[in-house]
């Protein structure tokens, strides 16, 4: 028990030490504001430069992770692009062969292991109209099947999905975005309406439950056709298609991909031991790559923010030193009615830690506005980095005690009967 009060009393002590060591210090930066002030931007700017960037990339990661959840369940796709990369000029992927509808049907009828197969295709810049309005600027046009629907993990609000029949008869009908069917029929329902898309006449078979905005852009703004409606309309010299396929199972997603794979290497007759001319990515891998580009991203800020928080270091050192040698008298007073060197260093790097602190507190402050505006202008939700929050003000504590220790080391040991001369 003596053991244990005799720690208590010991850790008592030291924060009774530190509490007072804190105010002292925050009194002596009170009494200089404007130099205080000039010595905290520094710290400022690093780590507003830090938090700044973090805030903006981890709404943007945020927003981007919650809307890849647009392909169904246990899905892939086949492609003849990556979904991302970053880097070159894409001249590698622009030299690959189309994915054909035929290789698309080939691996719908073939691929055993897989649940729903799905085929798509986009078509650019469409002229989409009704007798009420014309769709807005951004507006898609897509070409697909009945397997695109759960592949894509659109559901349908109103009427019906595209099926087999209109596939295959190349037939006249689409389903709207449910954006793009408040655009065009503002005052009813768009189902069975009529909509001219490049001035050809299609009936609305169903209209898609909505999905909302993803990174600035609105997901419902679309309108879905027969593939081979699409592909009759606008051509499949220069029209690649797109394969989505959904597994049965996690437990065999693997297998199908697999499957799938070699399935398009045969049709495409590509050479044992050389690399797909296709892509396959689904939703886990496009994270994963976006991750690795945000984490170059945050990790070149981290390091430029390092530099500008050594600045500030060594600017914190400089006004520490020239406040001991302003206060030499004040320390030598302390040190005769009996401080300790302790007592005199504690003060010192409080002093220090104090600055880095209020600077690292106002640039989390202005990092998190400026990236949540960004983020507002971007259309995404705000958020508040936490960790990166907490690692900053860290940071702040770990500056200020490495630049702060050798100006304390120099005070506590200042002599006390120099020091009392000292004028």
């Amino acid at each position: 028990m003596k053991f244990v009060g005799s720690i208590l009393k010991s850790l008592n002590l030291l924060l009774a030490e530190v509490k007072e060591g804190f105010l002292m210090a925050v009194g002596a930066l009170t009494a200089h504001k404007l130099r205080s002030t000039l010595t905290l931007l520094g710290v400022l700017v690093g780590v507003f430069s830090i938090i700044v960037v973090m805030t903006a990339m981890q709404a943007l990661q945020k927003q981007i992770a919650s809307s890849l959840n647009q392909l169904g369940g246990q899905t892939f796709v086949v492609a003849k692009w990556p979904q991302l990369f970053f880097g070159g000029s894409g001249v590698k992927y622009a030299m690959r062969k189309n994915l054909t509808l035929a290789q698309g049907k080939l691996v719908a009828n073939r691929a055993t292991l897989a649940q729903n197969v799905g085929l798509a295709a986009d078509f650019s810049g469409p002229l989409i109209s009704s007798t009420f309005a014309q769709a807005q600027q951004g507006t898609s046009l897509t070409g697909g099947t009945a397997g695109s629907f759960p592949a894509e993990n659109w559901n349908v609000a109103e009427g019906r999905a595209l099926m087999d029949a209109d596939v295959d008869g190349a037939h006249d009908v689409c389903v709207l975005g449910s954006a793009l069917a408040t655009n065009l029929f503002p005052y009813s329902s768009a189902l069975d309406e009529r909509v001219r898309i490049d001035n050809i006449s299609y009936t609305v078979v169903g209209v898609l439950e909505a999905k909302g905005t993803m990174v600035g852009g609105n997901q419902d703004n679309f309108a879905v056709i027969p593939i081979t409606t699409g592909l009759s309309r606008y051509g499949t010299m220069a029209q690649t298609v797109n394969i989505l396929v959904q597994c049965r199972s996690e437990l065999e997603y693997d297998d199908t991909v697999e499957q799938v794979r070699s399935i398009l290497r045969v049709a495409r007759k590509v050479p044992p031991g050389q690399d797909d001319d296709f892509e396959i990515f689904s939703n886990d891998s496009v994270l994963a790559q976006i991750n690795t580009f945000t984490f170059a991203v945050r990790l070149g800020v981290t390091l430029v923010s390092s530099i500008a928080l050594l600045a500030a270091g060594v600017g914190i050192m400089n006004i520490m030193l020239v406040s001991v040698t302003e206060r030499t008298r004040e320390i030598g007073i302390r040190r005769a009615i009996g401080a300790k060197k302790r007592n005199i260093m504690v003060q010192f790097i409080m002093e220090a830690i104090a600055l880095c602190e209020v600077g690292g507190a106002f640039g989390v402050v202005f990092g998190i506005l400026g990236g949540n505006l960004l983020a507002f202008f971007l259309k995404l939700p705000p958020v508040i980095p936490v960790d990166w929050v907490l690692l900053g003000l860290a940071i702040c504590s770990v500056v200020g005690i490495i630049f702060g220790t050798y100006p304390a080391w120099k005070a506590a040991n200042l002599d006390p009967i120099e020091s009392l001369r000292y004028e």
